[in-house]
Parts: C-alpha cells; structure tokens; sequence
C-alpha cells in the first residue's frame, strides 16, 4: 500500500511540474487549440468518473463517484463555454 501510494505521490508532483511547464511556455495565440484539447481531456475524465460511480464497490465510492462525475462535468461544460467564448472574439462582425 505504501509503495502504490509514493508511486502516485510521485506521479501526481511530475504532473505538477508537466503542467505548469506546459501552460508557462504556450504562446496567447495557441491558448485555444490548447484549451480545446484539455475539454477533450475532462470528457475522459467525465467517463471515468461515471464508471467509478457505478462499480458499485461501497457508499464511499459511490459517493467519490458521483462527485466526481458533478465536478467533470462542471469542468466540461465551463470549459466549452469558456472556449466559445474566445472563438467568437476571432469572428469578424458581419454587419
């Protein structure tokens, strides 16, 4: 149990690191694509989450599970609005 849990510990800090590398080397103009892409990422997640919930393997899971399954969704959804939000400033004014 211990050794599973420094192997995570240490996944989850060399994810940490990833990331805030990643985020502070995109330039503005990639934002999007990038933004985009991580959407993508939390509906992977959102399936996940619904997998969880249903294993039907305790209470405790079941409720991880569907908070789980609340918070991806959130975050999908946030995350497309945010995105389309950005889409409609590239959009040239018809009128």
């Amino acid at each position: 149990m211990t050794g599973t849990l420094l192997v995570a510990l240490y996944i989850f800090v060399l994810a940490i690191f990833t990331g805030f590398e990643v985020i502070t080397k995109v330039p503005p103009l990639l934002h999007t694509p990038l933004m985009s892409g991580a959407n993508a990422i939390s509906g992977i997640t959102l399936v996940g989450a619904v997998i969880s919930a249903g294993m039907e393997a305790g209470p405790m899971t079941t409720i991880l599970g569907t908070a789980a399954v609340v918070f991806a969704t959130i975050n999908v959804i946030g995350g497309f609005l945010v995105t389309d939000r950005m889409l409609e400033m590239f959009k040239k004014d018809k009128k």
